[in-house]
């Protein structure tokens, strides 16, 4: 069979052939690392099927025989396998960022001939109604071979390339195929790294959080206008619309499952700037935002959005029994005490935390493993609070422009409720055995005893004190920008005169002068 394209594999590769099977699972399961216009794939249990399995897109004798020379490099199954079910098989639906196909689902057989190294996409779409139609002219396959001389090389065939069709999203460009996707799976195949966390949206169905996703991409995008933060809005603004996606899908699907009528109720705890607040009220859940410092933003909201400028410090005053979820957005040090706040609240409650900063009960986490990253082990840390609270803790990772996307939730107890009083206590020893290994500060506890407004808290959050209502200045973020500017302009303006009086302007270009900042003030 005439190749494509090829990429060739470095002399001394030690990870192969078991390495190229490694990068070809990435495509075929998560694609959207390569091609940014997906936002993944969904996919069937694999089985060992024959060319009996592709008779539902080959009904034409004459296609039937064109596509199994294809995959089997015109050597028919018989002579090439011992066996009568050749390939192992899976069907993937891909799902496109922007669904602009209306009902039709573009799916593709996936055919991996372990044997030969060998792996074939056949897609195809299916309308509503089950009916399906192959895409002849786009069936490509992929083949690792072993070359005498050359060492490994990585192919890329295709049945009909002439008759190649693309939009650039679901039937990607031979030339993408050839100059992205081929060094992707090439370096991948001789890296064969296991990441520390789980997949993104590994709990969720990944369909309906693309669906979601561009709803709420479009309902909030016109916030990134009118953002009165000093923070980035592109980042923040999309970055809780992908939060607040997540939870909804979440909460849908347990509303599905448990069969609820209601849609869950939910305390954000360290709410920040309430933008997932907003969107979740808006989106009909019930609940509200807390927060030790009120933001600019929190006017533009409107009555419906409940937030509370107020310092939250773990105790019987800041339980929720109400509450069906509690969240931790970036709560800083809050984070490991969220777990046991919903443990305490209530046994229906329920919580999500996404840990950003490292913080212990009563101080900053103390790194204790070097072989891990400090922020794995911190989730680990996070992790073990979960547990040890009672809750069937699972892990995720979300599709957010941070570094810090790995999320934690407590669904589920590892308990009966009769067996609270027992929880509770192993509860009470953990927090006494962090808070007796925590430093020890001048003036009692960890950080003093008391909360923010002066009242003593509760005995199982003794030592534990918030941030400051008041943020601290730093550098010139409260300075007028007025006056940042005038000073700019008057520091250039001595940098280019000196330089003139030293005759440098007679060359026709001013490039200033240098002079070190303690000699500024008297300059200026």
């Amino acid at each position: 069979m005439p190749k494509l394209f090829d990429v060739n594999f470095p002399g001394e590769c030690k990870t192969l052939p078991e390495g190229f099977w490694s990068a070809v699972d990435v495509w075929i399961k998560k694609p959207h690392v390569v091609n940014k216009r997906l936002c993944g794939t969904k996919e069937t249990e694999s089985k060992d099927v024959g060319d009996e399995a592709l008779l539902f897109l080959l009904d034409d004798p004459e296609l039937l025989r064109e596509v199994l020379s294809f995959i089997t490099n015109k050597v028919p199954p018989a002579q090439g396998h011992a066996t009568e079910s050749p390939w192992s098989s899976t069907v993937r639906t891909v799902i496109p960022k922007v669904n602009s196909y209306g009902t039709t689902l573009h799916k593709e057989v996936v055919l991996k001939d372990l044997g030969r190294q060998l792996v074939t996409f056949l897609p195809f779409e299916e309308d509503s109604e089950g009916r399906v139609s192959l895409k002849r002219g786009n069936i490509y396959q992929l083949q690792l071979l072993h070359r005498d001389c050359e060492g490994w090389a990585l192919e890329l065939h295709a049945l009909a390339p002439d008759e190649w069709l693309s939009d650039g999203v679901v039937y990607p460009k031979l030339p993408w195929l050839a100059a992205d996707l081929l060094p992707k799976l090439a370096r991948w195949a001789t890296e064969c790294k296991t990441s520390e966390f789980k997949s993104t949206l590994s709990l969720l169905p990944v369909e309906k959080y693309s669906v979601v996703y561009q709803q709420l991409k479009e309902k909030y995008k016109a916030l990134v206008k009118i953002w009165p933060e000093v923070t980035d809005p592109d980042k923040f603004v999309y970055e809780d619309v992908a939060i607040a996606t997540y939870l909804l899908v979440l909460w849908a699907e347990e509303r599905a499952e448990k069969g609820l009528s209601s849609r869950q109720s939910f305390v954000d705890l360290g709410c920040g700037n309430g933008l997932l607040v907003h969107i979740l009220a808006g989106e009909g859940h019930p609940g509200r935002g807390i927060d030790v410092r009120k933001r600019k933003i929190w006017d533009m909201y409107g009555p419906q959005t409940l937030l509370e400028e107020k310092a939250i410090t773990p105790s019987e005053r800041f339980l929720f029994p109400g509450a069906d979820w509690l969240i931790g957005n970036h709560s800083d040090e809050l984070t490991p005490w969220i777990p046991v706040i919903a443990a305490r609240s209530s046994y229906s409650c329920r919580y999500f935390v996404l840990p950003c900063c490292f913080f212990d009960f009563y101080a900053k986490y103390q790194r204790r493993q070097c072989k891990k990253s400090q922020y794995k082990e911190y989730i680990n840390f996070i992790a073990e609070v979960s547990q040890v609270s009672g809750f069937n803790t699972e892990e995720d990772c979300l599709r957010i422009p941070s570094t810090k996307r790995v999320c934690l939730v407590g669904k589920s107890r590892n308990y009966e409720p009769s067996d609270d009083a027992e929880a509770e206590r192993r509860r009470a020893r953990y927090i006494q055995s962090r808070r007796a290994a925590a430093p020890v500060f001048p003036g009692g506890g960890c950080h003093g005893n008391k909360g923010a407004d002066g009242d003593p808290v509760g005995s199982w959050g003794a030592g534990f004190r918030p941030r400051e209502r008041v943020e601290a200045v730093r550098n010139c973020a409260a300075l007028p920008r007025d006056f940042v500017d005038g000073v700019v302009l008057q520091v250039a303006n001595v940098l280019l005169g000196m330089a003139e009086d030293g005759g440098a302007a007679s060359t026709g270009w001013n490039q200033g002068a240098i002079l070190e900042p303690i000699c500024l003030h008297s300059a200026a």
